[in-house]
């Protein structure tokens, strides 16, 4: 199982390169990076935001080995022929090793703070499966023709191509997103604990089997809020009941010892690829310290 860093929108620029540049450096598999505009609930008007596709250009130009993708481009904020457009050239800039990650969209703070519209779910979903036809098309073909309900494409090109650009789709709806995934992705993510890991894999493999697809061709991540506390750390217990109680998030804090079971468990339900916000790490030294941590207690002991 591979292990990437997510660093959350809101730190500095700064900050988020150095957060690049220590993965890179430390062995970890790739950086991802979320598409928001500001943060979600009351206080997002407040908190900075970093725009996603222009940070993961300038990684793209500022790292050599780490995978980059976007976790994940919201359909609603932009014309998938443009998504494909940037994709193809930031895969480019960094040599092929860019990941294009969407999903349908849903931050409703942010769509009512700049007028963009947020369709009801069945429309959002049917136009979130046109945007994959699109991109997909546009990624493979030569000129790409769609005339859909949404989305319009006459003799629409795209060059220079990625050589093979992965598909991500973001999303863990039963009854429409999974069946879009199974449909379209080269690589599905969704958050969740192991135990939600195992259910959501055996609806997706429905999916798959409706239209004989093998399951096994699509690589799987997910994520949680992880972090090793160790003994005493009063700082950390406390943090950990805070985020239980919020419940906007799957948390998995504890000792080396849990996580190392923890990750054994989403092996076991079929993750390839564990992602680690950064979110609720903290700051400076003691984001690094707490990584670290991570990275040399229960990671390098997973082998």
């Amino acid at each position: 199982m591979d292990f990437s860093l997510w660093p959350v929108g809101s730190r500095s620029w700064q900050d988020i390169l150095d957060g690049a540049e220590y993965a890179e450096r430390t062995g970890w598999h790739g950086v991802w990076f979320a598409d928001h505009f500001m943060a979600n609930g009351p206080e997002g008007v407040d908190v900075p935001m970093n725009e996603c596709m222009a940070v993961l250009s300038a990684l793209a130009g500022r790292t050599a080995r780490v995978r980059l993708g976007s976790m994940v481009l919201g359909n609603t904020y932009r014309h998938p022929a443009v998504v494909a457009n940037q994709a193809a050239t930031i895969d480019q800039i960094s040599g092929g090793r860019f990941v294009l990650g969407v999903g349908a969209g849903w931050q409703v703070n942010e769509h009512e703070a700049y007028g963009i519209d947020l369709p009801r779910p069945g429309e959002l979903l049917a136009r979130f499966d046109e945007a994959c036809q699109v991109i997909k098309g546009l990624l493979t073909q030569d000129r790409t023709d769609f005339d859909g309900k949404y989305y319009h494409l006459s003799g629409a090109p795209l060059e220079p191509k990625p050589a093979a650009m992965p598909l991500l789709i973001g999303g863990a709806g039963e009854k429409v997103t999974l069946g879009i995934v199974a449909r379209y992705a080269d690589e599905w993510n969704h958050w969740s604990l192991p135990e939600l890991a195992v259910h959501k894999g055996e609806v997706f493999r429905g999916h798959c089997e409706k239209i004989g697809r093998d399951p096994s061709t699509v690589r799987r991540s997910t994520q949680a809020l992880f972090e090793v506390i160790t003994p005493g750390d009063t700082e950390a217990e406390e943090r950990r009941e805070r985020l239980l109680a919020a419940r906007r998030q799957p948390v998995v804090m504890g000792s080396a010892e849990e996580l190392i079971d923890t990750f054994g468990r989403y092996a076991e339900a079929g993750i390839d690829e564990l992602l680690i916000p950064d979110s609720t790490l903290g700051d400076g030294q003691r984001r690094f310290d707490a990584l670290e941590r991570l990275r040399e207690e229960v990671i390098l002991k997973l082998g």
